[in-house]
Formats: C-alpha cells, structure tokens, sequence
C-alpha cells in the first residue's frame, strides 16, 4: 500500500501533535495512524503523556490547554480546527472513549439499558429498536444475562461487569475508532484477560483501537504497535514483538524489567504461628461472603490471599485486623501482636484537608509517641520509606500515586506494628514505581522482622513477595501451600485458570 493510500484508509492519524499547559509542553511532536482493524498501543507511566494524547484526539483536552497540529484526522474527517460542537458530533460516532473508571463514566443514576442506548439516540434522528440493538450490543461484549443487566445500575455490577457495559455503550453509534484509556487497571487477572481479548475481538472486526496502558504485558496480549513515551516525547516505537524482544532505548528495557518479578527464595526456617484462624464464616445479608476459613500465619512470613473481585479476600483481610467480627469460627493470635492496615486507596484513606504531616503525627499520638518526639518521628519514617521529609508539609492530593502509597505505609509504621495486613498496595501503581513499593516493604519486613498479610489479584506480585498463598473463590479457600509449590502444582481448577490469565499477562524473562 502507498503512503497516501495508507493515510486515507487511517480511522485515526495525527501528526506532530504537540500539547501545552499553562506555557510547558507536555506532548511534543506525537506522530501516530491507525489503520481499520489495527490496535495500537500507547504504553508509559503515569505523566508520560499518553492521556492527554489519547484525549486530544477525543477534543477532551483540560481547559486552557493548547493542542496544535499538523494533521489530525478522525474517520477521513479534519478534525485541525474543529470547535466543541464540531468534536460533539464526531465523538460516539466516529471516534468513542473507553475511560480507566468505569463506576465514574458510567451514569449512576441511569440503569444500564438507558446509558447504552444514549449514543444511538444522540447520533440517530429517529432511532429504532433500541431495545434489542441494546441487548445485541451487551451480547456483542459477552454480558452473561444481558436482559437483567439492562435494568440494573452501574453499582449494581462488578468492576469487570461495569467495563463491559462501558465498551458496549462505546461501540453503541459503530464508531470507526475505539480510544481505550487504562482500561484494565486494578481488574483482576481473569477478567483483566477476558477485558483484552473482546477488545482484540473488536479490533478484528474492523475498528481501529488505541490501546492506552502501563503495562506491557497488557501490551502484548492485545496491540499490533506500540508506542513508548516518556516525558511527552514517543521515545521509541514499533511492532510489539519486536520491541519486547530486542527493546532500544533504556527506558523501554526499564519498563519491560519492571514487569518481571523474581520468584520469592523460599524459606525454610523453621517459625512459629502468630495467627491461626478456624473455621471463620462471614455473611452479608443472607449472602455468604466467606465461609468455613482456616489457615495459619507464620511469624515473619509474607502470606498471599487471592482471589477475583468478589472472592472473601478483603473480608477475611477485616476480620484479621478486627474491623468486621466473624459470624462463626475462631480467629486466635498468639500472644500480644500490634496489627496495621495499608489501604488500596491512600488518597481516600487521608483526611484530605490535613497534610501528610498532621496525619503522621495523629498515628504517633495515638500510639502513643510523646508530642516533643513526633516530628522528629515524621521525618525518620518518610525517610525509612525514601520519601523526602519536606513532603511532611504538602496535602494527600499533592502527591503522586507512588507518594502516597508509601505515606500510607508509614501512617501503619507509626504505631509502630508487628504485623502489617496490605490490601491491593500495589494494584493502581506504573510498574517501575510499584517495584519499588515492593523493595520497600521487604527491606522493612527484614529491618523490621514483620509479618504481613498480603491480598492481591495480581500472582505474579504474590509470586515475588510471599512465602504461602491462599486461593479464595466465592467466599471460600479453594487452595492453600506454599507459594512456589501452589502456583508450580495447583491443584484446584480455579487456581488453574488464575494462573492461565496471569501468565498470558506476564512477560518471561
């Protein structure tokens, strides 16, 4: 195919796209093209500006930004020198948005149904059959009883359940070009694996897919090309499996690194148990959230407990830490143990109006650290965690994901614990900064000699940090062992098919 011949078939394609905020450029010089049927990928971490390059070809850059360009095309239409209402009659009908939060997309006060049909009724003059076009559009994206799911409302379904309905309401006005922005960020391994694969499936079938991520092996499930960006710039660019082989530029063989976890060394020092739970049963209104639990926690050891959305793992991590009192069984510490939790969210866990400061400061009060002490005591645990202690005066808000996560492993630390329950540290954060959260918390549990229950939906980080590992499914403990001889035997189906999805997004060595 000729080079114009290839420009005019593009369903997307921009060239030199450079974007400033409040005078700084923070896209310069992006030069991408989608053909129909293609899926392209648009990896970096956070900041990178993959966003606000994805966005500037929705129009839906921030307010005082300026886009320019020298082409920028969506579905053969000039789109250079468009205003609002000129990109409001290209968006959901030429080119739609599959966003990272589908609970925040998602209208919560419209069922399921209605939010799918609104594209149709927007870009159609006298729509028709929406009814069955609406369930032929759930069906199209594997919704399991689309008729039921139509009357439902966003926070009615799960977190995997809700990015189907978003895709579905995406392709809703067929549009040529489907821009998907982080859209399996924090889903677990099974359902983030089934996400990849319908939008490899709409790819297939002819649309043009920007797949925007930070992770590469979400990369090399689903995109054709890729693009790697730093600071704004495209830093490196190509087929996927030729940059995941043989990767040119540094930052590209750092992010590819990151993705690789080293196995645990297994350890075979004999400890004693500081935690034996039995027998423990946990049920909201009428529906069993866990049940029948048993297991032990080793002292020093890390303990993994995965599972999908909906599984127990969280509700049995509240029992452990006595937020939630089981309705049967027996939860027994062995002896007196100081016991913490690291939230998945920081910025939701902080008080947003004090600063990060004030907050440490609460901790050690509450575990009962002189006042004359405390700011010396702030300063010693950012450090501990290479937080600069500067960052005691700044607002949750302020800081990065990264930042904060670690804040909030240094709120636990205040109270200086023996025993650290972790739920989903790690899940929302770029792959180089959660390496480094994971460092972190294995050098403080050997400075420390902590013990720590860690959830996650991700094997390949419970690979790297723990030493056993429970398997959760529908609220009970399908499997339990050793790490390493769990996930190289598993003996369960269930912890078969968690394995089958993370390996498919876990790159080798």
């Amino acid at each position: 195919m000729t080079e114009s011949a290839e420009q005019a078939s593009a369903a997307l394609e921009v060239q030199n796209l450079r974007i400033a905020i409040d005078g700084a450029v923070v896209v310069g010089g992006v030069t991408l093209s989608i053909a129909p049927g293609e899926c392209v990928a648009i990896v970096g971490e956070s900041g990178a500006g993959k966003s606000l390059t994805a966005r500037a070809l929705l129009g839906l850059t921030p307010r005082g930004a300026v886009v320019s360009a020298d082409v920028l095309r969506v579905d053969g239409h000039d789109a250079t020198a468009l205003d609002e209402h000129g990109w409001r009659r290209l968006r959901g009908a030429m080119v739609a948005l599959v966003a990272q939060d589908a609970l925040v997309a998602l209208d919560p006060l419209q069922r399921i149904g209605s939010e799918i049909a609104e594209p149709i009724r927007l870009h159609e003059r006298a729509p028709r059959d929406l009814g069955e076009r609406t369930l032929g559009l759930l069906r199209r994206v594997w919704m399991p009883e689309p008729e039921r799911r139509m009357r439902q409302y966003p926070h009615e379904l799960s977190g995997g359940l809700r990015q189907r309905a978003l895709i579905a309401s995406a392709l809703a006005a067929a549009p040529s070009a489907l821009i998907a922005d982080e859209p399996t960020t924090a889903l677990d391994a099974t359902v983030q694996a089934r996400i990849l694969d319908l939008l490899r499936e709409i790819a297939d079938a002819g649309t043009a897919v920007l797949f925007i991520s930070h992770d590469f092996a979400a990369v090399r499930r689903v995109a054709d090309r890729v693009l790697v960006m730093r600071e704004g710039q495209v830093v490196e660019e190509g087929m996927v499996a030729q940059v995941l082989e043989a990767p040119q530029h540094p930052y590209t063989r750092q992010l590819i690194a990151a993705t690789i976890h080293e196995p645990r060394e297994p350890d075979d020092r004999p400890t004693v148990p500081v935690l034996s739970v039995t027998a423990v049963a946990k049920v909201f209104a009428a529906i069993p959230a866990v049940e029948d639990a048993t297991f032990e926690v080793r002292q020093g050891s890390t303990l993994g407990i995965v599972g999908e959305s909906g599984s127990g793992k969280t509700t049995l991590a509240r029992m452990v830490i006595g937020v939630e009192r089981p309705d049967a069984g027996e939860i027994r510490w062995h002896g007196a143990h100081r016991v913490q939790l690291v939230h998945q969210n920081p910025l939701g866990a902080f008080d947003p109006r004090w600063t990060i400061g004030r907050s440490l400061r609460e901790a050690l009060a509450a575990g009962g650290v002189p006042r004359v002490q405390r700011a010396r005591r702030v300063e010693e645990l950012l450090v501990e965690v290479d937080l600069d202690p500067a960052l005691a005066t700044r607002l949750p808000a302020d800081l990065s994901g990264g930042q904060r996560q670690r804040a909030a492993i240094v709120r636990a630390l205040a109270a200086d614990p023996d025993v650290l329950v972790l739920d989903e540290p790690v899940s929302a954060l770029d792959p180089s900064v959660r390496e480094r959260v994971l460092r972190i918390l294995a050098r403080l549990q050997r400075e420390r000699r902590l013990t720590m229950i860690f959830v996650s939906h991700d094997l390949d980080v419970v690979a790297a940090v723990a030493d056993d590992v429970l398997v959760m499914q529908d609220g009970r403990i399908v499997e339990q062992g050793p790490v390493a001889a769990v996930f190289a035997a598993p003996e369960h189906p269930f912890t078969r098919e968690l394995l089958a999805a993370s390996g498919a997004l876990t790159l080798s060595p």
